[in-house]
């Protein structure tokens, strides 16, 4: 029996997590230069090695603390990534997975980070390896989430107004939607609750801030938020 393990082709295990943060007005990747490419311009997903006592998701989720110090957010696995010829050095595995994070929130313990930066998804540098095709279908797989459940408050701060949220459902989507009929579509959700605190400084009248009313977060699968993204319904 051994033997017959023995006998088998030996690779790595690698897990890199495309981390989503959103600014305000742009989604973005967290990315690494590792410094150790041919190419210095070259940039990396956040990524580590399998131990042998750990699982994926514990892996998963030691990896993103030591590069980060981010604990608590929201990871979820994508998909392995397996071309024989991925990597030049040796035979890797990639299990990928989507994280998204509040970039507010989290920043400050990005800071001594001098390797890590917020790249938008439309200014995207080199990346490593197949990282392009990582990110692309986590963009795609975040899009089909948030179509269907409110993930996407993962990306916010904990008190936001109804323009941010939009300006956050836009740029996941690439798209724009009728300010009158997305107010009413998150509204009639129930999802969100209302204080009366206002945001100051950017219009006369200021906007009311919200929060997330998390037991309804908790069953979002009562939630289906297809016809919120959908442009056809919203333009």
């Amino acid at each position: 029996m051994l033997d017959l393990y023995n006998k088998q082709t030996k690779c790595l295990v690698a897990l890199d997590s495309i981390i989503f943060g959103f600014d305000g007005e742009n989604l973005k990747v967290l990315l690494v230069k590792r410094g150790i490419e041919d190419n210095l311009e070259t940039w990396s997903l956040m990524g580590g090695w399998l131990q042998e006592d750990e699982g994926l998701n514990e892996a998963a989720d030691r990896i993103l603390f030591e590069h980060t110090g981010l604990r608590d957010v929201y990871l979820e696995q994508l998909a392995a990534f397996g071309n024989p010829f991925r990597d030049p050095v040796m035979r890797t595995v990639s299990v990928t997975y989507k994280a998204l994070v509040n970039i507010e929130d989290y920043d400050h313990k990005l800071a001594n980070k001098v390797t890590t930066k917020w790249f938008s998804l439309k200014t995207l540098p080199k990346l490593l390896f197949d990282h392009a095709e990582m990110v692309a279908l986590a963009v795609e797989r975040l899009k089909a989430n948030a179509s269907l459940y409110p993930i996407g408050f993962e990306l916010l701060p904990d008190k936001f107004t109804l323009p941010q949220l939009q300006n956050l459902y836009e740029a996941i989507f690439d798209t724009e939607f009728d300010k009158r009929n997305f107010t009413r579509k998150i509204l009639s959700t129930n999802i969100l609750i209302k204080m009366n605190e206002k945001q100051k400084g950017f219009s006369k009248k200021g906007a009311f801030y919200f929060t997330l009313n998390k037991e309804k977060y908790k069953n979002n699968s009562a939630f289906n938020f297809l016809s919120l993204t959908n442009p056809d319904k919203i333009l």
